[in-house]
């Protein structure tokens, strides 16, 4: 059916009977690939400028086989965040282009000869070594959609020297990513010293008054400093998503 009704919308501007820029909105919104259970947006790198990404919470090891091959066949980046080792266990035969990180709980595999990385210079910080799942996540993102990533890890407040060494690379950054938990502070604190934007990522991890991640949501969204844009709990995809979209801008004006 779909396939039908594109072999139509190029019939019709052949014809003359619709113009190439009605035809741009229809397929804007066409193919997707119905496997039953899901319905795969195969068009979504057109209107968003990345494709779809599997969340593997919830999915079986064999659902999300059949959406990775079905990426795969359109030689699109392939990421499934949130997937767990028992399941990957499953999956790691059938599909070999993957790559799978433990700690992120991530599979993932770029496109298909997939052109040099757009420019911009982006940094994923955690600000302690519990918080690298989360900051994890948001890296590979980046990276399974084109960017190149410098990772800082363990530069909480809790020893502003260690933070201020990484001054230099920080201020040279188009877009930072600040993981947190506990109270949340790295984000504002790293705000005030540079011009970029910054994503803050409050995380679950902190004694008793942390809420699982609510303390630092607060106080990220309270950031003192300017600049700071907040993602939900624990959302590193969020955030390297986020970020991905402001290469990308920075890109499309590079090129012109």
């Amino acid at each position: 059916m779909n396939h039908q009704r594109l072999i139509r919308i190029l019939e019709e501007v052949q014809r003359g009977v619709m113009t190439p820029q009605s035809a741009a909105q229809r397929l804007e919104t066409l193919p997707f690939e119905d496997l039953d259970f899901a319905k795969i947006d195969h068009h979504r790198s057109l209107r968003r400028g990345y494709p779809e990404v599997v969340y593997g919470a919830g999915k079986t090891a064999e659902q999300m086989i059949d959406i990775a091959e079905s990426l795969l066949r359109q030689n699109a980046p392939v990421l499934i965040t949130r997937l767990a080792p028992e399941k990957w266990e499953k999956m790691q035969s059938h599909l070999p282009a993957l790559t799978y990180s433990e700690i992120a709980r991530c599979a993932s595999a770029p496109a298909s000869g997939d052109p040099l990385p757009y420019p911009g210079h982006s940094i994923v910080c955690a600000a302690g070594t519990s918080d690298l799942p989360v900051s994890e996540e948001a890296a590979i993102t980046l990276e399974t959609m084109g960017h190149t990533v410098n990772r800082i890890t363990d530069i909480g407040v809790a020893g502003l020297h260690r933070l201020l060494s990484y001054l230099e690379p920080l201020r040279a950054a188009d877009v930072i990513v600040a993981v947190a938990g506990m109270e949340g502070a790295l984000p504002s604190v790293i705000a005030g010293l540079v011009d970029c934007p910054v994503i803050g990522v409050p995380t679950s991890v902190g004694y008793g008054t942390a809420f699982g991640g609510v303390t630092p949501l607060l106080s990220m969204l309270n950031s003192c400093a300017t600049g700071v844009t907040v993602v939900n709990i624990d959302n590193g995809f969020g955030a390297g998503y986020a970020a991905g979209l402001m290469l990308r801008r920075i890109a499309r004006s590079t090129r012109g």
